[in-house]
């Protein structure tokens, strides 16, 4: 490794203390079929490799080096934006590009990586010699996940590093983490393979966030409520700071993993579709959300009352994910109406795109008037860990509408979503009869 300023040499260090990272950049090459992928420290003047997975004899290896100014990462470092390219010779842009004809690739796909400061780390990126197609869900929600959970290791690490000082207890934690890691991701390595036969649209970091996510999870938990207990008051203001991030994040990941799992629980296979009562599961749907309802002081007009054929656990789970959303974004000092009501009708009737003209549907709408959106955002809203509002504003893991359109795909459905800034949002779903 050539001699680089402390600071890269620390990053580059830090992805290689995160023993998941190996196993994802397996699984990125066998998903994607794409035969080099690797996680780069990207710089305004650098571009280092920290961890690779190369079957293709392009030649690097961790602490390996690019000229910056010849990849893509420096576009991506400077806009913040990922980059997805199923064939070089194919894309507007892409297709005379200098990066692609120096380093001689047809697909590339590349997803920024980011701290929890905002602060642009680096890219989670792959490529290969010949097209492949990286541009469906399935693959660019791998990406995300696979980049958030790097982000989340480092800045483990980073929290990590900032206490240690303050106590001892927290580097026994430390190690103790890092042991659970280990000795789950060996588990890992044994059972990727099936997972990915089972299911390619996000089995393999399913698996990962319901077994061997949570444990590490439960460690982290344990041992903060310990030294919540016993040892908060030996903390200096700066350490009870730096303690409060850490369980922060642990609960931020645990409500993460809670929403990857109810995502990974929407299959078609699992129930058997019967005739349900929209009527009893939206006041079903409205009971669960009584304490919410009521602190949020919220109007809920139902208008339902058609049974449809479907899986009743997913219908349930979708009026519940779109009610909580409206819900959530509602406008200050504004008492928000929600109204949930349903018709039946032929498909020609609705005036949809893609719906078929004589088949009969059930469309059920949830209107809200709360903080609304930018109709441009309408189908970005529905894409895997995407939010078109603050975070820390409002709550949430941005998986919610994700997992109500892949319902609505299970029923063989469509959904439609129509928003007006500062004047409320309109979901409509057709559920085929």
């Amino acid at each position: 490794m050539k001699h680089l300023p402390l600071h890269l040499q620390k990053d580059i260090n830090d992805i290689s203390q995160i023993s998941a990272i190996p196993i994802m950049l397996n699984v990125i090459c066998q998903t994607t079929g794409m035969g080099f992928a690797a996680v780069a420290r990207v710089t305004e003047e650098h571009w280092i490799t920290c961890s690779v997975r190369d079957d293709i004899g392009f030649g690097l290896k961790p602490g390996d080096e690019l000229e910056i100014k010849t990849t893509i990462c420096d576009e991506i470092r400077q806009s913040g934006e990922g980059v997805i390219i199923d064939s070089v010779k194919d894309h507007p842009h892409f297709c005379s590009h200098h990066t692609p004809l120096m380093y001689g690739f047809q697909s590339y796909i590349s997803i920024p990586i980011f701290k929890n400061d905002g602060s642009f780390f680096g890219t989670l990126c792959a490529i290969d010699p010949n097209p492949n197609i990286v541009t469906s869900e399935a693959v660019t929600g791998m990406f995300k996940l696979f980049a958030s959970l790097i982000s989340f290791h480092l800045n483990t690490l980073d929290s990590v590093r900032n206490i240690e000082s303050q106590f001892i207890a927290e580097k026994v934690f430390n190690i103790q983490l890092e042991k659970k890691v280990f000795e789950r991701t060996q588990q890992l390595e044994k059972s990727n393979k099936e997972l990915i036969k089972i299911n390619k649209e996000l089995q393999s970091f399913n698996y990962i966030s319901s077994h061997d996510l949570q444990e590490p999870l439960r460690k982290i938990q344990t041992i903060a409520s310990l030294i919540e207990e016993r040892e908060i008051d030996n903390l200096t203001e700066r350490g009870k700071d730096y303690f409060n991030r850490i369980r922060m994040s642990a609960a931020k990941m645990q409500e993460l993993i809670s929403d990857l799992l109810k995502y990974s629980k929407t299959n078609p296979d699992e129930n058997n579709f019967k005739n349900i009562d929209l009527n009893s599961i939206t006041k079903e749907v409205i009971q669960d959300l009584e304490e919410v309802i009521r602190r949020k002081e919220a109007n809920i007009v139902i208008d339902v009352k058609h049974k449809i054929n479907a899986l009743d656990f997913q219908v349930k789970q979708l009026l519940f994910n779109l009610i909580s959303n409206a819900l959530k974004f509602i406008k200050t000092n504004n008492k928000p109406i929600i109204k949930v009501s349903d018709k039946i009708g032929l498909g020609k009737s609705f005036d949809i795109d893609n719906l078929i003209p004589n088949v009969e549907y059930c469309c059920i709408t949830i209107e809200d008037n709360g903080i609304g959106f930018e109709q441009k955002y309408s189908s970005k809203i529905f894409e895997l860990f995407q939010s078109l509002h603050q975070r820390s504003k409002y709550e949430g893991t941005g998986i919610g509408l994700t997992i109500v359109k892949k319902i609505v795909e299970n029923h063989n459905g469509i959904i439609t979503a129509h928003g007006e800034p500062d004047k409320g949002a309109v979901f409509s779903v057709y559920l085929p009869q």
